[in-house]
């Protein structure tokens, strides 16, 4: 078979990418690195394997925006939705499947395709023709080093430092105010929450006692982590050292007081929209919960609810506001689109999406027709446009799909927002498909 289209990675998007040109009808190749050499997570030589966990979140298409993103996915014809509906296991109201099941599934529905042809080989350089890179967190060193090589060592990181994101109707602006350090900027590119000495001190031995996540043994030894502390280490050398990092007060002014405050939290705007605020410098290894719960005791905080919580771990992926387009292709090299993490975003089921995306725009662009990108009122287009282009290129880091990444409807209730976003996510999916 000559193929059309050249895949680079088997993973839940290149997977899904793979399946989606193939069922257009475009001859595809895909390269697959695991059963001529392994990496440090994976067990198996089994596409689409899942290594950290067997969840992909809430099934819910009314309240959960990835749960909108499932429903979605499987209107489009999803390979990675098809499989994992046919081996769910119990877990609730959340899609768990069994893991073996499910990628040996994908597997062999890949490797029975008469239109995909699955080789076992490492990929050192990015192709000549058209592509779609979809390597994850662990790419290879020698396609890593290409990488960086057409798009500049700047723009590609290899860990994650996620400061946790708040929704910005959660913050109490009654208590938290408007105001760059010094002035500086437009007034309003920061929102400051003050904290006391007696706060402070509170604040900062709570995150040296705070219960940690541990490293996994492939994340330990990765050297790029030493670029940036988790915020519960800065805490451990001294009981100032936050207070003269992210921490301090200096010129600020706090409203309540006219005085600049003993210590401040900031966040800073994290999408166009402005529904999202990232709290700058806390990337942390805290648990989920004690960072929920320790978060909340700060002053404008105590009703915050997140969009992401705080993380560090190992991870490849690009500055895709900066270097992809609209249809994830790279601007300086159109005929490769990248695809799944690498990308940017995180999760599983982002993952696969992104692919879902990738795959189907190259199969337009080959078949000499144009496919306008989902609406950005869709879990698709909203993931999309986060990706390549709605997030800001400075302090872009990876993003599960939220209801924060879609256009906001402040003419709902709040109780109502939620489902009333997911039946805007319907209707535009129809009529995108329609079109």
């Amino acid at each position: 078979m000559t193929h059309r289209i050249h895949i680079v990675g088997g993973g839940l998007a290149g997977s899904e990418a793979a399946w989606q040109l193939a069922e257009a009808g475009i001859p595809v190749r895909l390269s697959e690195m695991r059963g001529v050499e392994g990496t440090p997570a994976h067990k198996t030589s089994d596409l689409a394997e899942l290594v950290c966990s067997n969840s992909f979140r809430s099934d819910d298409p009314e309240r959960n925006a990835v749960g909108v993103l499932h429903a979605e996915m499987r209107t489009l014809g999803s390979l990675i939705l098809r499989e994992a509906d046919a081996h769910r296991v119990p877990a609730g109201s959340a899609l768990a499947v069994d893991r073996d099941g499910f990628s040996a599934a994908v597997t062999q529905a890949i490797a029975d395709h008469p239109l995909i042809e699955l080789v076992r080989e490492r990929v050192d350089a990015l192709p000549d023709g058209p592509a779609i890179v979809a390597t994850g967190p662990l790419t290879a060193a020698s396609l890593a080093s290409a990488i960086a090589g057409e798009t500049g060592e700047e723009a590609l990181a290899f860990f994650d430092a996620l400061a946790p994101i708040v929704h910005f109707e959660t913050i109490d602006m009654d208590v938290a105010w408007y105001q760059s350090r010094w002035n500086k900027g437009d007034g309003k590119d920061y929102i400051n929450c003050a904290l006391t000495k007696d706060e402070y001190l509170a604040f900062q031995a709570a995150l040296i006692a705070g219960e940690k996540t541990a490293f996994k043994e492939w994340e330990a030894d990765t050297p790029y982590f030493d670029g940036c502390m988790p915020i519960e280490v800065m805490a451990e050398r001294g009981v100032e050292t936050l207070r003269y990092g992210p921490m301090k007060g200096v010129g600020l002014d706090d409203p309540r007081t006219g005085r600049w405050p003993y210590a401040v939290v900031q966040l800073r705007q994290d999408n166009a929209l402005g529904t999202l605020w990232n709290i700058v410098g806390f990337q942390t290894k805290l648990k989920h919960a004690e960072q929920v719960r320790l978060f909340r005791t700060i002053a404008g905080l105590e009703k915050a609810e997140f969009a992401r919580l705080g993380g560090l771990h190992r991870n490849t992926f690009l500055n895709a506001p900066r270097l992809l387009d609209g249809e994830l292709r790279l601007r300086s090299a159109p005929h490769i689109r990248f695809a799944g993490q690498i990308t940017g975003c995180e999760g599983y089921i982002e993952s696969a999406a992104i692919g879902l995306l990738a795959g189907r725009f190259a199969a337009a662009e080959l078949a000499g027709r144009a496919l306008p990108p989902p609406p950005v009122e869709t879990a698709l287009g909203a993931l999309l446009g986060h990706i390549t282009g709605g997030a800001k290129a400075e302090t872009y880091q990876p993003m599960n799909v939220n209801f924060g990444l879609f256009p906001p409807m402040p003419e709902a209730r709040k109780k109502e927002r939620k489902p009333a976003m997911a039946a805007r996510a319907r209707q535009a999916l129809a009529g995108w498909m329609a079109g």
